[in-house]
């Protein structure tokens, strides 16, 4: 006994019983859903990193990292569901395993969004500290200009600061500078802002 492509009923014919389409039918029918799927995923995927510099967290790249992670597993595991289907092999719990990477850079976004749109300028705390070196990596939109200063946080030696161009091009090595830190809404600290001591 297989599933149905389509609906993912049991079916013991060719032709699905809940929903009426033949195996051929349910494969077109899938395969269109999930491109529109993969469709909202990669809008997501191109949404995250760049809401990530509108309030970036202290731990960005490693933010970064995890999404890319994340992306690369979801796209691998629809090209998997892709292949599945055009053999017409039961794919029902991949399927739902997918569904579940869709909203995954949406809710990441929303969730950076909120964490500085929500945050009180209240709560910032400033951290006197020394700009070490910097990292500046050319995109296509954007690109990715780091500022790295030494850490005031326990465990860490060095801080990576996802700056704008101009405080980029500002600070040099060795600048004293002050880094001011908002905690963040939901509890995620971010990067407010540098300026030179």
């Amino acid at each position: 006994m297989t599933r149905c492509l389509d609906c993912g009923s049991q079916r013991i014919a060719d032709q699905c019983p809940a929903c009426g389409l033949t195996s051929a039918a349910a494969e077109v029918m899938f395969r269109r859903r999930l491109w529109r799927r993969t469709a909202v995923f990669l809008a997501g995927s191109l949404l995250f990193p760049y809401v990530s510099q509108i309030y970036p967290p202290l731990e960005l790249d490693l933010m970064l990292v995890f999404f890319g992670i994340i992306f690369f597993l979801a796209l691998t595991l629809a090209v998997f569901l892709d292949r599945r289907a055009r053999n017409r092999k039961e794919i029902e719990v991949l399927k739902r395993i997918y569904s579940g990477f869709i909203p995954l850079p949406w809710i990441l976004a929303a969730t950076l969004l909120v964490n500085g749109r929500l945050d009180s300028a209240n709560n910032i705390v400033y951290h006197p500290t020394v700009v070490v070196g910097s990292f500046n990596m050319k995109g296509i939109v954007r690109g990715s200009r780091r500022l790295l200063v030494r850490s005031w946080r326990e465990g860490q030696r060095v801080e990576r600061l996802a700056v704008d161009l101009d405080d980029f091009d500002r600070f040099r090595v060795g600048d004293a500078v002050t880094v001011a830190i908002e905690p963040g809404a939901l509890g995620i600290p971010w990067y407010y802002g540098v300026y030179r001591r």
